[in-house]
């Protein structure tokens, strides 16, 4: 079975003055198909940082980042913003959503950037899985937290990804709303899709088929099990 996402010897460094913060310090990981995968660890610990290198949002100083057999590491901005209109969708603890545009024209706009055809019925059911469809014409200022974390993921998944990336997905939800969310998630990963989440929260890293746990921007080994 051939990965989905693959992260070799991860480096990231920020410099401010004479200072130097080592955000991953040789970080690696594999992500296969069915994978539903969380990444914990307290504050500052690199995850973040971690998750904008996979997705190409940041460049490693180091390491290479490799999404379904092409490297999307030392490439220009243009061509990691291809390879992910159509193979990659992201979850953003604060919303990825355009403002001034409807639920759907959002999942309209995300479909169009990926070169996907989009089709009514499609998208219905997709908001529907979701559980926003009743809010497709409210704009995100019009949206409750709750509505806001599920449009999010319907953008998320508009063009049906092999891989979705998200940042606190059930943050600040109300237990009914996160349980909902975990679902479809769990769901997704059903497919076939990958899924890597960041989250602080103990119970949501126990719905994952594993976790890793970043430390001072390494991944903490697991600890032995003994007979």
């Amino acid at each position: 079975m051939s990965a989905l996402i693959e992260a070799e010897n991860l480096y990231r460094f920020y410099h401010a003055g004479d200072d130097e913060t080592l955000a991953l310090r040789g970080v690696s990981l594999t992500l296969q198909p069915g994978d539903l995968v969380a990444v914990t660890g307290p504050s500052g610990s690199g995850k973040s940082t971690l998750l904008a290198c996979l997705a190409g949002l940041d460049e490693p100083d180091g390491g290479t980042v490799t999404l379904n057999g092409e490297r999307l590491s030392r490439r220009p901005e243009a061509d990691r913003a291809d390879i992910r209109s159509r193979k990659l969708g992201m979850l953003y603890q604060h919303t990825n959503l355009v403002g001034h545009l409807s639920v759907d024209a959002n999942v309209v706009l995300a479909q169009q950037i990926g070169q996907r055809r989009t089709n009514a019925a499609w998208r219905h059911e997709l908001l529907g899985r979701c559980g926003i469809a009743a809010r497709a014409g409210a704009r995100p200022s019009q949206l409750s937290g709750g509505e806001l974390a599920r449009a999010g993921l319907a953008v998320a998944l508009a063009n049906d990804p092999l891989v979705l990336l998200a940042d606190e997905p059930t943050g600040e939800l109300d237990d009914s709303t996160a349980a909902r969310i975990l679902a479809l998630l769990r769901e997704r990963a059903d497919t076939g899709q990958a899924i890597l989440l960041v989250t602080h929260n103990p119970d949501v890293a126990s719905t994952a088929d594993r976790e890793i746990r970043l430390r001072d921007g390494r991944i903490e080994p697991r600890p032995e099990v003994t007979a």
